[in-house]
């Protein structure tokens, strides 16, 4: 006769389950007080790169503008939540004639109003006219009365012409002959507007519309493109130095977001020789 024995299975009790799952909780505890830090560390360091991007976006594109701003049109305006700066944009320039050299030589008469003169240089690819190309020539603006392209005393509309000549739409004669016998070409009026109201905290560029004297209008009708988001302060300034000089516009612009700061500061000259 054959005897079967049969196997006994073995396997694990519930005790020694819930000291295996104990022991790998206390392991997992002391790992994650090592990791915890650089895991936040990396975390931190990701945004204040985001962040530093966007405003170094920011602070690039205004510098740029401001370079190209028309002699003394930069002014700014402040409320107790918002800043705005803003300036006439140009797109080119040249010399106009000032004597003739031979007869039939088109100049500028600044004693009538004239329509037409002749560029001297390079020729101008001017835009086809809209609000982003208004095609405002201007003639030695010193930003006071009597020689203020927001005002328009000395500011005509380009109004076509066959290079060398340019024509300009008559109002009344310029006011002022410039010493170096040039003009620039606007483009569009440019506000940069902070706005740090509760629940707002944004960086705005505002472009393509209407050239208004005053107020200053803040904001804009129209054009804005939303440049940065997260601004915690903001704040611009303008030293105009005086007229034959360049004035200096700085601008200061600080980002937050989850207690993370990232301020930048960046000084831009303006040249103010009309």
């Amino acid at each position: 006769m054959r005897t079967f024995m049969k196997r006994r299975q073995r396997g694990f009790t519930l005790v020694e389950a819930v000291v295996v799952i104990a022991i790998t909780g206390i392991i997992a505890s002391v790992v994650a007080v090592f990791i915890r830090a650089p895991i936040e560390g990396y975390f931190d360091a990701a945004r204040r790169a985001e962040l530093t991007d966007v405003a170094d976006t920011a602070v690039r594109r205004f510098s740029r503008d401001v370079h190209l701003a028309l002699p003394n049109s930069v002014r700014i305006t402040s409320t107790p939540s918002t800043i705005a700066i803003e300036f006439l944009l140009t797109s080119a320039g040249g010399r106009y004639r000032a004597e003739p050299g031979v007869p039939g030589d088109d100049i500028l008469d600044f004693t009538q109003d004239d329509q037409s003169f002749e560029l001297l240089g390079p020729a101008i690819a001017f835009q086809a006219t809209s609000l982003d190309h208004q095609n405002q020539i201007v003639i030695y603006n010193l930003g006071i009365l009597g020689a203020d392209a927001y005002i328009g005393n000395n500011r005509r509309t380009y109004d076509g012409g066959a290079a060398p000549i340019i024509q300009i739409t008559p109002i009344n004669p310029f006011p002022f002959d410039s010493p170096s016998h040039t003009f620039q070409v606007v483009d569009t009026p440019v506000t940069y507007r902070c706005d740090l109201s509760a629940g707002v905290a944004t960086l705005t560029r505002y472009s393509g519309y209407a050239i208004v004297d005053t107020p200053q209008p803040d904001p804009p009708a129209s054009g804005g493109a939303l440049l940065a988001q997260n601004v915690s302060a903001c704040a611009f300034v303008y030293e105009p130095g005086i007229t034959e000089r360049s004035g200096l516009v700085s601008m200061r612009l600080s980002l937050t977001q989850s207690n993370e700061t990232v301020t930048l500061y960046h000084e831009a000259h303006v040249s103010n020789v009309p």
